[in-house]
């Protein structure tokens, strides 16, 4: 006897799907790019998040942001390791600071405000719980200006290019084409 069970997504669903698994892509194959310090990345897959946040809202955004980090530790084999503490309280930071900016009003910052903010306020986090849980020395600060100079800059180019991102007519043409997908899932 088989039994079917339906599942119904929505659009929504789908987009976050879409846009989970290409953050997750960019996030596994930035950490196999050497460090030239230990602990600073360019944090590409923050680009996702920021585009996702511009074309579809903060909620969405913040699914992408979250999935990003659970899916990408659960791949890399680093879930409820002080690395994965470290990139969830960072990517919680940099997702309440998203959703305050963009409840600004008019059009709440720009592509590269909101990645140079997410960037900083993600290091910034990462950083305090290093020194809550992890090394409680106050030799760490000394580090301080390094990380945030890094993730200032590293927003920056973050930014450019989800400008470059929103500004190419193909990333627009798969960004309506992800809206319509809304087909419903069968598994057997």
């Amino acid at each position: 006897m088989k039994t079917s069970y339906l599942i119904e997504t929505t659009r929504d669903d789908h987009r976050i799907a879409w846009l989970a698994a290409l953050a997750i892509t960019i996030h596994i194959a930035e950490s196999a790019l050497p460090s030239p310090l230990p602990g600073v990345k360019p944090g590409l897959a923050n680009v996702i998040t920021i585009v996702t946040l511009i074309l579809f809202g903060w909620r969405m955004a913040i699914w992408v942001n979250l999935l990003r980090v659970l899916a990408g530790s659960l791949l890399m084999g680093t879930f409820l390791s002080p690395t994965f503490m470290l990139s969830l309280s960072g990517a919680l930071a940099s997702s309440l600071v998203l959703i305050l900016l963009s409840q600004l009003p008019g059009r709440g910052c720009s592509a590269i405000g909101y990645s140079v903010a997410a960037a900083m306020t993600h290091t910034m986090a990462q950083f305090w719980v290093a020194y809550w849980l992890f090394i409680q020395h106050k030799g760490l600060f000394y580090l301080l200006p390094v990380f945030m100079t890094a993730a200032f800059l590293f927003g920056i180019v973050s930014g450019v290019i989800t400008l470059a991102i929103l500004s190419n007519h193909k990333f627009r043409l798969l960004s309506w084409t992800i809206q319509d997908c809304d087909t419903p899932n069968h598994l057997d």
